[in-house]
């Protein structure tokens, strides 16, 4: 065991360079990942006290890769522990810690990427209106969470990090911290506006404990609404609306998008508003709006039916 703790000392030192660009989530996968490798590496290696990462060469990496896929991880995650493993390598080779890297030339599973599953706009609406059935403040709550998700397209973490001062009600936006803590500003329209601000002159002030409490959205204790506890009341209000249990937080932010597009709007503007580093990750939406174009052509000219 002791062996194993030498080879994640240097891990630890690696995760703590990321701190100032990459998100609390990936860290602690890049954690997870790089553990998991250390394991590995001292089953093979033995249980010597003298473990280091520079015994670990090109071909043990690749046995590592091939029990991943044993395993049945699925290419995905593979994917993503093969990144974790170059990004670590590399920083040891930066920081003079291994003179040659052993994982630069590993390559990376093919990935197919799965188009985002957004619902109709009738379904959007459906689905706000559900907590408009209630008069509590928790349904306010939810009804300015989900209107602001829709009009915004933050993710769902982006959400809940909230607090009071990053909503200017009277400029109508939202200022949110992406991922690698980037910082952008979002307009909202006024129906979001309206019931943000309802929220927080009406039902707020009925959930808060403490007057120093920053968070925007609170639970029933006061404190701020979790993930998690938006994911459950997500999936309530998706069964109330019909719309099963395929939807997730994620599902409004992939509606927001491609219903932006298909009403007109420039890829470019949807990759600012989204947080995207890179446009091919927003052109994915331009696949679905294309795939819905031919599905009214198929539907619609007398010459395709």
């Amino acid at each position: 065991m002791k062996g194993e703790l030498e080879l994640r000392a240097e891990v630890e030192s690696f995760l703590s360079s990321l701190q100032a660009g990459f998100s609390n989530n990936t860290i602690l996968a890049y954690q997870n990942d790089l553990n998991q490798l250390a394991k590995f590496v001292r089953a093979k290696l033995g249980g010597s006290d003298a473990l280091q990462w520079s015994q670990v060469d090109r071909d043990l990496l690749m046995s590592y890769i091939v029990n991943l896929k044993e395993r049945n991880y699925s290419a995905t995650t593979v994917a993503r522990k093969i990144a974790a493993v170059r990004s670590f390598f590399a920083y040891l080779v930066r920081e003079g810690k291994l003179k040659t890297d052993p994982a630069h030339s590993l390559g990376m599973p093919r990935v197919g990427k799965s188009l985002p599953k957004p619902i109709s706009i009738y379904q959007v609406r459906q689905l706000l209106e559900q907590p408009a059935k209630r008069n509590t403040p928790e349904a306010k709550r939810d009804k300015a969470m989900l209107e602001l998700l829709y009009a915004s397209g933050m993710r769902v973490s982006e959400l809940v990090g909230l607090n009071l001062d990053d909503v200017s009600l009277g400029q109508s936006y939202v200022r949110c911290l992406g991922k690698g803590s980037k910082e952008r500003l979002i307009p909202i329209h006024q129906q979001a506006v309206d019931f943000v601000k309802e929220y927080i002159t009406v039902a707020r002030p009925k959930l808060v404990r403490n007057s120093s409490e920053k968070a925007l959205f609170l639970n029933r204790l006061g404190e701020r609404l979790t993930r998690q506890g938006f994911w459950q009341l997500l999936k309530g209000y998706a069964k109330s609306a019909g719309l099963g249990g395929d939807v997730t937080p994620h599902t409004l932010r992939h509606s927001f998008a491609t219903h932006l597009l298909s009403g007109g709007a420039d890829l470019r503007a949807v990759q600012t508003l989204l947080g995207h580093a890179n446009i091919s990750t927003t052109q994915v939406y331009t696949q679905v709006t294309s795939e819905r174009v031919r599905q009214v052509y198929d539907k619609s000219h007398p010459r395709a039916k």
